[in-house]
């Protein structure tokens, strides 16, 4: 892979991709693409994003008849919440801000939190779900649901030409609705991805065996099976698509086949041949096609069979013409020279706002942020085995701008957890990005001048509710909760500081543990469900981390 540096790869791509079109301008802080052209008064807006490393969605797809703006994320990590409402506020004319948002968790919520801040602003916003994966479908109903993948691109397209023909907001809303509850998917891998900078593959597959089922962000998949046919593979993802679109003899369906990054078009015109002879001997015509490398999964071996269910609006739509560089025969640009080298944006360091120091959360802190930088390569591995490898980079996004000698010197409690805050929400985007965002503004909200058992049992009590309302994750899902709610019930029964952080970590730290042997009903885990069976969550085995440093300052610092 071509690469400068891991951390800088996805700044440097982008600064590529700005200087090679003519539409498209780089927000750096907080990070967004939008439209050099702002959109007509009283249109309405569409905002998408996800992580990097899908290209050329979402950030090809900028430009008259598609996308008004992008927030990009670091590789296979969802923008974070102040990128997207920024973006939103930014590219607003009046007729309404449309999210066009994948079916992950990460980008479900940090979306969620932008419209809610959006809604304080008074700008009118709404969204689309694409949840089309079928690999990820169950007919019991639990978990996250179907992922959202290359079905994103259809609905921005139809939903891009609907703005430019001046629908309202709830009437491009709807069309997206109907797009996507049409729309469903299956992916196979013959090889897997190599994120930048990583030694090591996302997961591994014996060159006899293919990975069906898989997601976009490099994960393992739902089956792993004997090589087969390209005719036999087509037949296994396009069957189980057909099936969950209930399509029958004369339906029409737009028909889709995606390269997942590292798939050269004469194997994606093969698979196609054959999708269009499968869907021909079951009597299901073939309205409109597409045959390319869309939404990718960096350089995966691989390809996802689309169908979606059309009518004559939606293929009206669909042929209306776009701007936007990636897709199909859009005009070249006007070259306009390369900008200056830049990154996500600034580094945070809190600013001082008091001399009143607290030596206990300076010492808590520092050391629990110590910990998850130098421990970085071992989550990494945890969450590679259970879900796509992000989590330990995503946590050295967020923490790695913190001032650690300026928390040291006694900061306010109430400043060292809302720097930690910011952190996350502003730089750590994906799910993790958001839950620990959320969990230390309660802390930054809860712990002012006086640091008490009360006030931390309070903060942790509150960073659960807003966990499992924003995330709906509960004990026994195999997520951070596990860690967190035998915490808080110990600190709430605690009858002092330092008994009761060493209980709350003592607890938190048999939760983290005990999730080795669960099957995750909740986050990307949950997508390779029995396969991650035997490792601990990553998210819970932090929290652990941070409790058991809460206890460790406090038996320092306060038990003298």
């Amino acid at each position: 892979m071509f690469v400068n540096s891991a951390d800088t790869f996805v700044a440097d791509a982008l600064r590529g991709l700005v200087a090679s079109t003519d539409d498209i301008a780089w927000q750096p802080d907080p990070g967004f693409l939008s439209r050099r052209d702002r959109i007509p008064q009283g249109q309405v807006a569409l905002l998408s994003g996800g992580g990097s490393g899908h290209e050329p969605m979402h950030a090809g797809f900028i430009g008259e008849g598609m996308l008004t703006a992008v927030c990009p994320g670091l590789v296979f990590t969802s923008p974070n919440s102040l990128q997207v409402h920024e973006a939103s506020k930014a590219i607003s004319a009046g007729g309404g801000v449309l999210h066009i948002v994948k079916n992950y968790t990460g980008d479900v919520m940090n979306f969620r939190i932008a419209r809610d801040l959006l809604r304080e602003d008074g700008i009118e916003t709404d969204f689309v779900l694409v949840d089309d994966d079928v690999a990820t479908e169950r007919s019991d109903g639990d978990g996250p649901g179907r992922r959202g993948t290359a079905a994103t691109v259809v609905v921005e397209k139809v939903c891009g030409a609907a703005a430019q023909r001046g629908d309202s907001l709830d009437e491009v809303v709807s069309l997206g609705r109907r797009v996507a509850s049409n729309s469903r998917s299956m992916a196979v891998a013959l090889g897997p991805c190599t994120l930048p900078g990583s030694a090591a593959p996302s997961f591994d597959l014996p060159e006899d065996e293919i990975e069906l089922g898989i997601g976009i962000h490099g994960e393992r998949g739902t089956s792993r099976v004997p090589t087969m046919s390209a005719r036999d593979i087509v037949a296994e993802l396009a069957g189980a698509v057909v099936a969950s679109l209930a399509l029958e003899r004369g339906d029409t369906v737009l028909a889709f086949v995606n390269g997942l990054g590292g798939t050269h078009p004469l194997e994606l015109h093969l698979l196609f041949g054959e999708l269009a002879e499968y869907l021909s001997d079951k009597g299901i015509a073939i309205a409109r096609t597409l045959v390319g490398s869309f939404v990718t999964a960096l350089d995966m071996a691989g390809a996802s069979i689309t169908l979606v269910r059309v009518d004559e609006e939606i293929l009206q739509l669909w042929d209306a013409p776009t701007s936007a560089p990636g897709w199909p025969n859009a005009a070249q640009s006007e070259f306009r020279g390369v900008g200056e080298r830049g990154g996500f944006g600034p580094s945070f360091t809190p600013s001082v706002t008091s001399s009143d120091t607290s030596v206990f959360v300076g010492k808590w802190v520092s050391s629990w942020v110590r910990r998850v930088l130098d421990e970085e390569p071992a989550l990494t591995d945890l969450d590679r085995k259970a879900g796509d490898g992000d989590f330990g980079t995503n946590m050295v996004a967020a923490l790695h701008r913190l001032d650690l000698a300026n928390i040291r010197e006694e900061l306010p409690a109430a400043t060292v957890f809302e720097a930690v805050s910011e952190a996350y929400l502003g730089h750590a985007g994906g799910t993790s990005g958001a839950l620990f965002g959320l969990w230390f503004r309660q802390f930054y909200r809860e712990l002012g001048e006086t640091v008490d058992l009360d006030a931390i049992a309070r903060a942790a009590r509150h960073g659960l509710d807003s966990i499992t309302e924003l995330g709906g994750a509960q004990v026994g899902d195999k997520t951070m909760v596990d860690a967190i709610a035998p915490a808080v019930a110990a600190l709430e029964e605690a009858t002092s500081l330092v008994a009761g952080l060493h209980a709350a970590a003592v607890a938190a730290t048999e939760g983290a543990e005990s999730t080795s042997e669960m099957t995750a009903n909740r986050g990307r885990a949950s997508y390779v469900g029995e396969a991650a069976r035997g490792v601990t969550d990553p998210g819970a085995l932090v929290m652990a981390w941070y409790f058991e440093a809460a206890s460790d300052a406090a038996e320092s610092v306060l038990a003298q």
